[in-house]
């Protein structure tokens, strides 16, 4: 929260969702600081739970290496709990600068009823952008970045493995480059119809296209990160986006790794991607990626909602599978 949130207005309450220990979270109530200078106060509207690295903090999988690294934005509390943690919250200002009184916003925020932080952490939703579909924004931004690292050609063969959200918006991106053929490949038969409404081609592992020019890997397991490697042509990249936590992961290097001279590369939204990094702030990036969500297809992807008071337990259903979700969507009073 802000340096100054020790000005509380007496009436004002916000509730907000903390991990209390690995494996299970509750709703608790805090106080609420007035704005101050150049800050606004936002009345929540949605918020977005994370598959993958909120998952991994809710599940008490965060190395202590990186617990300083892995810090959202407005955090509360330290790793592995309590901690008040999220990166994916639409609201719309109550208070603040005239200019953005009104207006919808995206904020990098942990799930909270209502909060107050500077008035430049908050981007306004371009127009066209329903609320609802704006807390894909960060899963966007890291697809942006994911294809800046990639760097894929015109004409590429594409193999996104991992038909989820962050997959799918990957394979989304890149199948609007001229000439590039994008496959999703994913064991869950019931990604196909979601690929198929974002306009790219899916497939079982056991059928996937092989010799691809470009491989991103986002299935957040290990055997996903094998089939990316198995679909690699000779002296492609595979890019992985997927982060393990504390999980460790055994490749076969000593299979065909060395002989077709892969590369494997790590990219991560935390840093603007090398080659943009010069010119795009993480504003501008940022506000590229809420203007990407201009295209009604990508409602494909929020498959599930729920109120506000439900989040603990919609973390612990996520948390125990529930492949069927994509993007759950917490919906505020």
């Amino acid at each position: 929260m802000p340096a100054n949130s020790s000005r509380v207005t007496g009436a004002a309450a916000a509730r907000a969702c903390w991990v209390e220990a690995p494996g299970r979270a509750a709703i608790r109530a805090e106080p609420l600081p007035a704005p101050g200078p150049g800050e606004v106060r936002v009345r929540s509207l949605h918020s977005g739970i994370s598959r993958g690295t909120e998952m991994r903090v809710f599940r008490g999988e965060v190395p202590p290496g990186e617990a300083q690294r892995m810090r959202a934005p407005f955090q509360r509390g330290d790793f592995p709990a309590p901690v008040k943690y999220g990166y994916a919250s639409v609201g719309v200002v109550e208070e603040g600068p005239e200019a953005l009184q009104g207006r919808a916003v995206f904020c990098l925020h942990p799930h909270q009823t209502r909060y107050v932080v500077p008035a430049e952490s908050v981007h306004p939703l371009p127009e066209g952008v329903p609320p609802a579909r704006a807390v894909l924004a960060a899963n966007m931004e890291t697809a942006v970045n994911a294809l800046w690292d990639a760097a894929p050609r015109v004409g590429d063969r594409i193999a996104v493995v991992g038909a989820g959200v962050l997959g799918l918006l990957v394979a989304w991106l890149a199948g609007r480059m001229p000439g590039c053929t994008v496959q999703v490949i994913d064991p869950q038969p019931a990604r196909a119809d979601v690929a198929a409404r974002l306009g790219v081609a899916f497939a079982a592992p056991e059928a996937a296209a092989p010799e691809a020019d470009l491989v991103i890997h986002a299935s957040g397991h290990a055997q996903g990160l094998r089939t990316a490697l198995a679909l690699a042509g000779f002296e492609a990249t595979v890019l992985e986006l997927s982060w393990y936590g504390t999980q460790a992961v055994e490749l076969p290097l000593g299979e065909a790794f060395h002989a077709q001279r892969l590369t494997l590369r790590s990219s991560q939204v935390g840093q603007v991607a090398t080659a943009q990094r010069a010119r795009w702030t993480h504003r501008r990036r940022l506000a590229l990626a809420l203007e990407l969500l201009r295209e009604p297809a990508l409602d494909a992807l929020l498959t599930h909602a729920a109120p506000f008071d439900e989040l603990p337990a919609v973390l612990e259903r996520l948390a125990s599978g529930a492949p069927e979700v994509l993007c759950h969507r917490i919906d505020y009073p």
